[in-house]
């Protein structure tokens, strides 16, 4: 672990923002032009092996081709590290209202569809990885490390599921591989955890999780939530479907769906 003040390549450590399972971000600012403030994200010394070492590279990789609005631009990049832009407002949970949530699930819908139209699959859509400007004007889409493109080994049968198991499509924890619907599920249950709390599946082991996700129907919120209108239900529920082809033909056109059934039942 970087503390404030440590030299890092030609960044110095202001503090740390986060630490994950095998890396930790810290706010830096660049030792020549000390306005110029980034994020940089290392590896720690015990997870550089040569699995989250790609993962890191990928990550880079992905993200450095896009050019969105509302997906990270990174920066630079070393065997173990990487620099991208430093987005001060933190996690989308700190957004308070339900309008504003569905603000940022809107711009992460068309960051989603604009990856898609390149053949890029995320894989790992959920609330950890979409950051808000502190205004809450703007959210950023974040973490390309477990992303593919469309066009990667098709027959490619994925051994565990890197993905976070809430968000996880059933396609994923099958091992078959993923598609742009993947992106609109995982980004459902993201909806879902922004608009009531928590995702759509709550069990708390994984063999449960799994259980759910494959053969469990989407729960109906609006039974137990006073204020979700019943249509809510039946939108989420399609891009919940089990099987792909039976969701929305993009994240754009599933976001506004529910902001529109949210809308009407807060008129």
């Amino acid at each position: 672990m970087l503390s404030t003040g440590d030299r890092f390549e030609d960044y110095v450590v202001d503090e740390v923002l986060g630490h994950g399972g095998s890396a930790t971000v810290y706010r830096v600012h660049d030792a020549e032009h000390p306005a110029r403030v980034v994020a940089l994200k290392i590896l720690d010394e015990h997870s550089r092996d040569r699995a989250r070492v790609a993962r890191l590279r990928r990550e880079y990789e992905f993200a450095h081709r896009l050019d969105h609005p509302h997906i990270v631009t990174v920066y630079e990049r070393g065997r173990g590290w990487l620099t991208m832009e430093f987005i001060a407002g933190g996690g989308v949970q700190r957004l308070r209202t339900i309008p504003d949530r569905l603000g940022a699930l809107g711009q992460i819908a068309d960051a989603l569809d604009y990856i898609h139209n390149r053949a890029i699959v995320h894989c790992d859509v959920k609330p950890a990885n979409i950051l808000v400007e502190p205004d809450g004007s703007r959210a950023v889409l974040i973490d390309f490390g477990v992303a593919v493109t469309i066009t990667d080994d098709i027959g490619r049968r994925p051994t565990q599921v890197e993905a976070s198991l809430p968000y996880s499509a059933p396609e994923l924890i099958a091992g078959r591989a993923p598609t742009e619907a993947t992106d609109e599920y995982a980004l459902a249950c993201t909806a879902i955890e922004l608009i009531t709390g928590a995702p759509p599946f709550r069990e708390d082991s994984r063999v449960g999780l799994v259980d759910a996700h494959l053969h469990r129907p989407p729960p109906r919120l609006s039974r137990e939530i006073d204020w979700l209108p019943r249509a809510f239900d039946s939108i989420t529920a399609k891009a919940l479907s089990k099987a792909p082809a039976d969701r929305y033909h993009s994240c754009r056109e599933f976001i506004a769906l529910i902001a529109r059934a949210l809308h009407s039942r807060a008129g």
